[in-house]
């Protein structure tokens, strides 16, 4: 069973999500203000939350923020607020999606599917070793283990965006996508107004395996073209 943690002051669209969920299979359990989704978050098992922005005690950013700090479950964002800086700022705090109210229940529960397949395909394992390892220079994916090192060194708290975002382009090093391919590639739906999104997840890599990521050794930017993993050759 896949628990889904619904957290919104409204219990009205708490019990709506409910509707919409419940008859694709999952649990779905409720918090009303941040502070509530932290505690059941530690007490339960949650394979996916979904948050509100502006609620009581404790809102969804610092919650979110929190929640960071012990979990790379996928987090969507829900909040009635549509600007562009809204949605960065969602990004930024460590959620990997975001919906704005009122919303479609089909795309939610599109968008709900899509990230679960993302986290229970990064959190699968292979039973028999095989050679998906890949590499350039001192960063390493073994897609087996889901696991990044560079230099040896195990790379923490990659979300599932961030490390399919990460092998995409490790697999194909040297290469150049445009924010365009990279978003179509790694959503699987049409990129429409993608560049703050795409933008932001490779920000949160590059601080997670670059040393300096103001001066980025692996992951560079091709100015007005995209984006693409150095193809860096060991001595």
């Amino acid at each position: 069973m896949i628990n889904i943690l619904v957290c919104d002051d409204d219990k009205d669209i708490v019990d709506a999500i409910e509707i919409y969920l419940a008859p694709e299979g999952y649990r779905i359990l409720k918090a009303y203000d941040g502070i509530q989704a932290i505690e059941m978050m530690r007490k339960n098992d949650i394979q996916l939350l979904i948050m509100d922005v502006m609620m009581p005690r404790m809102d969804g950013i610092r919650a979110t923020l929190k929640i960071r700090e012990e979990s790379n479950i996928p987090i969507i964002i829900l909040s009635a607020k549509t600007e562009d800086t809204d949605k960065i700022f969602g990004l930024n705090v460590g959620a990997d999606d975001y919906v704005t109210k009122p919303f479609n229940s089909l795309e939610l529960v599109a968008r709900v599917k899509s990230q679960l397949r993302r986290y229970t395909k990064l959190g699968t394992m292979m039973q028999e070793p095989t050679s998906n390892v890949y590499k350039t220079g001192g960063l390493e994916i073994n897609d087996d283990m889901k696991q990044v090192t560079v230099d040896g060194i195990v790379v923490e708290k990659l979300t599932p965006i961030q490390y399919n975002i990460l092998l995409f382009l490790t697999k194909n090093k040297g290469r150049v996508f445009s924010i365009e391919q990279i978003y179509e590639n790694i959503w699987n739906e049409d990129a429409i107004n993608a560049d703050n999104t795409v933008a932001v997840h490779i920000r949160h890599i590059r601080e997670k395996i670059e040393i300096n990521p103001k001066e980025p050794r692996y992951l560079k930017v091709v100015w007005g073209i995209g984006y693409k993993m150095e193809d860096i050759k060991v001595e």
